[in-house]
């Protein structure tokens, strides 16, 4: 066994960053694709395996990252007391709640109206952060426990869901999404129920032991390992569409038409085999990266090291470049707040866009275009370790 060192995992940031660029593609898609409003890119009636992969993809971020907080929370741990980090996982994660409510579906929506309030992945983040403040105060035993009973346990809620069409506001946060009346033409839309995020944290927390309490070698093994054991859990239980996900798979017109309606798991919310099949990978990265040294990796661990400041900038980004197109084409104010039936996204005309092609050039554009202001920021942040409002941003 090892003790952890005062300094960061890098293996951690870079695995971080990596994924954070890859998100970054599909809300670039959703900003630019010309058939981002108009059918699902996981539909395999009508999808092309260029665009299906260009979204199944990006279904490793979420899950990445939600796992990668629970693991920094228990290296955090090591750190600080349990009262201080218990403070710090509690405000935060209100912080992080307040910011989805406000600055996130502002800069997603570009609602200047804001009569439409979005609680996505910030909120799904926040809302698990705060419970891991009072759930640190736990044995790690009831903390692993818990989170295997939510994480394995949590599609049998799917059953009551398929009978039931009236479920009450505080089952939809939990699991299922909708839409809500709030005041006046006001409405709250739930797009990340939070509970099984909340169990995949309480497991990545349970997760960090493997990162203070063994060696390298030994570490990587474990890694492997698991990460191997869940792509094959993965697999069979897939195969018999018995449980773990509400979208069942069939045999389509060819063998890999079949694979990707195979592939097709729920992620609003994440269902147990959705969260094993992206997840999988992000452990067997982290088993095989020893050298975090070089260019290519000192470039990704910018962005993993400053997150909330790249998640608020590339959105924002996007959503300035996307406005400006829409007046560019000459669409007047009054048709960019009237919006598309059935989003709550506003300067945006279902059927414009680009070619997933164009929409790949854009995102290595914005990548490149942020990149000096993360490090900068990145930098900033190291050089005023005394200002502790930095880590809310």
């Amino acid at each position: 066994m090892t003790t952890l060192t005062k300094t960061r995992i890098s293996s951690i940031d870079l695995l971080r960053g990596i994924i954070m660029v890859i998100m970054a593609l599909d809300h670039t898609r959703d900003f630019f694709h010309n058939q981002a409003m108009l059918d699902d890119p996981l539909n395999v009636a009508t999808t092309t395996p260029v665009l299906y992969l260009t979204r199944w993809i990006t279904h490793l971020c979420a899950p990445t990252f939600v796992f990668l907080s629970g693991v920094s929370i228990w290296l955090q741990s090591k750190r600080k007391t349990k009262s201080e980090l218990s403070r710090f996982l509690v405000t935060r994660g209100l912080w992080l709640v307040l910011m989805d409510l406000t600055v996130i579906t502002f800069g997603t929506t570009s609602n200047y109206q804001f009569d439409f309030f979005v609680i996505q992945t910030l909120w799904a983040i926040g809302i698990s952060m705060f419970i891991m403040g009072f759930m640190i105060k736990l044995p790690l035993r009831a903390v692993l426990a818990i989170g295997l009973l939510i994480v394995l346990g949590h599609n049998s809620l799917d059953f009551v869901e398929a009978r039931n069409n009236n479920l009450p506001f505080l089952w939809h946060l939990m699991h299922q999404q909708g839409a809500f009346h709030l005041w006046g033409n006001h409405q709250l839309f739930i797009f990340y129920p939070f509970l099984p995020w909340s169990g995949l944290m309480m497991l990545g927390y349970c997760c960090g032991t493997i990162f203070t309490r063994y060696a390298e070698k030994e570490r990587s093994r474990m890694l492997l390992w698991i990460g191997v054991g869940l792509i094959a859990f993965f697999a069979l239980l897939r195969f018999t569409n018995a449980y773990g996900d509400p979208l069942h798979w069939s045999a389509q017109r060819n063998t890999l038409y079949s694979f990707l309606s195979f592939m097709n798991v729920q992620k609003y919310p994440p269902s147990l085999l959705y969260m094993c099949a992206t997840i999988a990978p992000g452990l067997i990265f982290l088993s095989f990266v020893k050298n975090t040294s070089g260019a290519v990796s000192r470039f990704f661990i910018v962005f993993g090291r400053v997150p909330m400041f790249y998640y608020v900038l590339h959105f924002y980004t996007l959503a300035i470049v996307s406005d400006t197109i829409f007046f560019l084409r000459g669409h007047t104010l009054e048709q960019g707040l009237k919006g598309i039936d059935g989003f709550p996204y506003k300067f945006i005309v279902a059927g414009e866009g680009f070619s997933l092609g164009i929409v790949y050039l854009i995102w290595v554009a914005l990548i490149i275009a942020i990149y000096p202001l993360c490090k900068w920021y990145d930098r900033y942040k190291t050089a005023h370790p005394e200002k502790w409002w930095l880590s809310y941003l």
